[in-house]
């Protein structure tokens, strides 16, 4: 973030230029691409006048306070600019989401294309149910296909959610 301070009917000093780029560090959290920031330092009587102009994100804040001090004056314009740069963020991310969270990629899948279809082949020989009902257990897969021995038909034996075991047939050979 480029700082530019200038100084109007008051003797510029480096513990003032170096007190507003402090402060104004606490905006970098809030702004994606922080810009310009430019600071008018001014005294007339005793009337002590901060202003700060930050143009960052495409947007431009601004915020201006008077005080009998001017690193009070620095402090509360600051504070200011906060609040609009929170405001600012907080719209963004009401608008757009909070942020770009990506699901994991699964092992199965490729990173440039379509999901893999991952094959296995099914026994031709036909085996009663609860046979496929050991053999399902015993392989740790959620379903299994099979061609069932009583019916010659193409089953499908899966495990229900509440620990039972569903059996899809398609219509048989007879």
């Amino acid at each position: 973030m480029h700082v530019s301070v200038t100084f109007r009917h008051v003797e510029p000093t480096s513990a003032l230029r170096t007190h507003a780029e402090e402060k104004l560090d606490r905006l970098r959290k809030y702004l994606h691409r922080p810009g310009e920031v430019h600071v008018i330092l001014s005294v007339s009587k005793d009337r002590h006048v901060a202003e700060i102009a930050l143009q960052a994100d495409h947007e431009s804040l601004f915020a201006k306070e008077q005080t009998g001090d001017l690193y009070s004056a620095i402090d509360q314009a600051v504070t200011k600019l906060e609040h609009q740069a929170q405001r600012l963020k907080q719209k963004r991310e009401s608008h757009k989401g909070p942020g770009r969270i990506l699901p994991p990629r699964s092992a199965e899948r490729s990173t440039n294309g379509p999901p893999q279809v991952v094959s296995q082949p099914v026994s031709a020989k036909p085996i009663p149910v609860d046979e496929a009902v050991e053999r399902l257990v015993h392989s740790g897969n959620e379903f299994l296909a099979f061609v069932e021995a009583s019916t010659q038909s193409l089953a499908v034996l899966y495990k229900r959610k509440d620990g039972n075991y569903g059996l899809l047939e398609a219509p048989g050979r007879r």
